[in-house]
C-alpha cells in the first residue's frame, strides 16, 4: 500500500512539474545553428560488434580508467588513416540523440552532483534555446570521434551528410557552423576538401579558439607526459595521465595539433633540455639545448623509443608514430590551402590574457636530464605568451582566412564557451532576439546616438564646417554602479591641417571630446569640431 501511495505521490509531482513548466520561445524566422567540438569533446560509446551491446567509454567518471584501456586503447593503420581500437571485436561510435546534441551537451549525464558536472556546450545550448532557437529545428550537434585525423575521409562523409539535413530539417535555410578548438580543423579541412558542399550549405562559419597554428607548449607536453582533461575531485576517480597518453601517441589529432613549422612565429616555440655531455678535455658539462618545432621530432623519437603498452598480456610497442607524422604532413597543406568559399561569412572568437605555455624546458643546471626516456618523469617548465591557457592568441588569430571580424575574449580555452561577452557576440552575429545595430562585439559595449548637429557657410572666402555629436556609451558589463558624481570629465582634443597647393585648397580641422561618467558604468560623449578651409 505505502508504494503505491509513494507511486501516486511521484506521478502527482510530475504531472504539476509538466503543467507548470512553461513552453520555451521559439523563433521560426533564426536560421539553423551546427555546434561542433573540438578534441575530447564528444561522447564515445565503445560497441561489441559480437553482440552489439552499447557503453559509454567517454566520458565516464565510475570504472573509467579501466574501460578506457581495454575499449579505447588504438593503433593507427597507415593504409587507412584511421585509429582503430586493439580490440578487434570493439568499435566506436558517437550517439546522435537529440539531433546530435547528445554527444555534445554533458559528457557524463550519469555523473551530475549539484551543479558539478562534466559538460562541454551545454551553457550555450542553454541560452541559445532561450533566444529562440529549437532542437531539431534550428539547433543541431556534430560529434566525432575524435581520435581520428581531422581530414580522415569517413568523418568528412558524415559531416556532409550532417550538413544536408539539418539544412532539410530547417526547410531549406543556410547554416551557421560555431566550432571550438580542434573542431575549427575539422571544419577547416572539410571546406578546403569540399568546398562545393560548404559553399551550398553553410552561411557563417564562427569559429572559437581554435588553434589554426597549433598549441606548441600544451602539444610539446601530451607526448612526453600525458594529458589530463578534468580537475578537481573528478582526477581521483578519471582516466590517469598515463593511461591518456598510451592513447594520444596513436590520434593523429593530436600530431595534427602540433606548432606548425611553416608559420612565422613572433617567438619561435621552443623544447628546451638540460643535458649533461662530456667536454673536448673529458670534463662533463650542464648545457642547455634548444630545438625548434621541426627539431623537436628527434627528441620525440629518442624519448618514446621504449614506450610499451601491456595489453591482454601482450607488450604492444607504442613509439612516436613517424607513419602518421606523413599523414599529417597532408592535413597540413589542406589546411594551408583551404580558403573560404564565394558567399560564406568567417568570423573568429579567440582567447586572450591568460598565461598559455609556448615553450618548455626539462631539467634545470642542476639536476640535467641524463637519459631521454626519463623526461616523462620531470615536470617542465613553461615559458608562457599570451593566450586562453591552451592556444596562444598568436595560433588562434593566424587563421589564413578572409575574416569579417577577429574578436579577442579574455577567457580559457573551455571555460570561453560559457563567456557572457562570447554569448553576447553570437547573438549579435546570429541575429537572435531583438539585434542592436549599435552594439559593438570588439569592445564588448553599445554605442548609441543622441544627438547630431552640422552647419556649413561661407564668410570672407573661408568655408567652415561645425559639427557636434553626442553617444551614449552603454557597458555591457557594469563592473563599476557606484556614483559618478565624484569623477571629473575627461577631456581631449586634436587638430589637423593640411597645406594648400595649385591643385587644392589650405585647411584646417580641430576636435574636442569631453567624456562624462555617469552612474552604472554609463558614460557621455560629446565631439565638438570645426573645419575651415581657404580656396587657393
Amino acid at each position: 500500500m505505502a508504494m503505491l501511495l509513494e507511486d501516486i505521490v511521484q506521478s502527482v509531482e510530475m504531472w504539476l512539474k509538466l503543467i507548470k513548466k512553461p513552453q520555451p520561445y521559439v523563433d521560426p524566422n533564426l536560421d539553423p545553428v551546427l555546434l561542433v567540438p573540438g578534441i575530447a569533446g564528444s561522447i564515445l560509446n565503445a560497441v561489441d560488434d559480437q553482440n552489439g551491446k552499447e557503453e559509454r567509454v567517454w566520458v565516464r567518471i565510475l570504472g573509467a580508467d579501466y574501460k578506457f584501456r581495454t575499449k579505447l586503447w588504438s593503433r593507427f593503420d597507415p593504409s587507412t588513416g584511421k585509429t582503430v581500437s586493439l580490440d578487434p571485436n570493439t568499435s566506436i561510435k558517437v550517439p546522435e540523440g537529440r539531433y546530435g546534441l547528445q554527444a555534445i551537451d554533458v559528457l557524463d549525464p550519469d555523473m551530475i552532483i549539484g551543479r558539478e558536472f562534466v559538460g562541454y556546450f551545454h551553457d550555450m545550448i542553454v541560452e541559445m534555446i532561450k533566444w529562440g532557437f529549437q532542437e531539431g529545428k534550428t539547433l543541431f550537434g556534430f560529434g566525432y570521434d575524435f581520435r581520428q585525423s581531422n581530414r580522415l575521409q569517413e568523418t568528412m562523409d558524415c559531416l556532409a551528410a550532417k550538413l544536408e539535413s539539418v539544412y532539410n530539417a530547417s526547410g531549406g535555410k543556410k547554416i551557421n557552423i560555431i566550432s571550438h578548438s580542434m573542431g575549427g580543423l575539422l571544419i577547416k579541412c572539410f571546406m578546403g576538401l569540399h568546398s562545393d558542399v560548404f559553399q551550398k550549405y553553410v552561411k557563417n562559419w564562427i569559429a572559437i579558439a581554435a588553434p589554426f597554428r597549433g598549441a606548441p607548449g600544451y602539444i610539446a607536453y601530451t607526448f612526453l607526459n600525458g594529458m589530463s582533461f578534468v580537475d578537481g575531485w573528478e582526477q581521483n576517480f578519471f582516466i590517469s595521465k598515463w593511461s591518456m597518453h598510451q592513447l594520444l601517441i596513436e590520434c593523429p589529432s593530436i600530431y595534427e595539433l602540433m606548432a606548425c613549422p611553416h608559420f612565422h612565429w613572433q617567438h619561435t616555440p621552443l623544447l628546451e633540455i638540460w643535458r649533461e655531455k662530456e667536454g673536448c678535455d673529458g670534463i662533463p658539462r650542464t648545457i642547455l639545448e634548444s630545438y625548434r618545432p621541426r627539431d623537436c621530432i628527434d627528441i620525440f623519437k629518442e624519448a618514446l623509443s621504449g614506450n610499451s603498452v601491456d595489453y591482454d598480456g601482450e607488450m604492444i610497442p607504442q613509439p612516436f608514430n613517424l607513419e602518421i607524422l606523413k599523414w599529417v604532413k597532408e592535413t597540413q597543406k589542406v589546411l594551408s590551402h583551404a580558403k573560404v568559399p564565394s558567399g560564406v561569412k568567417f568570423y573568429n572568437i579567440y582567447g586572450m590574457n591568460l598565461e598559455t605555455p609556448h615553450s618548455i624546458c626539462y631539467g634545470s643546471e642542476e639536476t640535467p636530464v641524463t637519459n631521454m626516456q626519463d623526461l616523462r618523469f620531470f615536470q617542465p617548465k613553461y615559458i608562457c605568451v599570451d593566450g586562453d591557457g591552451t592556444v596562444p592568441t598568436e595560433s588562434a588569430k593566424a587563421d589564413g582566412l578572409h575574416a569579417e571580424a577577429r574578436v579577442g575574449v579574455p577567457g580559457e580555452h573551455r571555460g570561453i564557451l560559457c563567456e557572457p561577452h562570447v554569448f553576447r557576440i553570437l547573438k549579435h552575429w546570429l541575429r537572435a532576439g531583438d539585434p542592436d545595430p549599435f552594439y559593438n562585439p570588439v569592445n564588448d559595449y553599445v554605442i548609441l546616438p543622441t544627438a547630431f548637429e552640422m552647419e556649413s557657410h561661407c564668410e570672407k572666402g573661408l568655408q567652415v564646417t561645425s559639427l557636434k555629436e553626442e553617444w551614449e556609451i552603454i557597458p555591457e558589463d557594469q563592473d563599476d554602479p557606484g556614483n559618478a558624481a565624484g569623477r571629473k570629465p575627461v577631456v581631449s582634443s586634436i587638430s589637423v591641417s593640411q597645406g594648400g597647393n595649385k591643385q587644392s585648397s589650405r585647411s584646417e580641422a580641430m576636435a574636442t571630446i569631453v567624456i562624462h561618467p555617469q552612474n552604472e558604468g554609463k558614460q557621455h560623449v560629446e565631439l565638438n569640431a570645426i573645419s575651415v578651409s581657404v580656396d587657393t
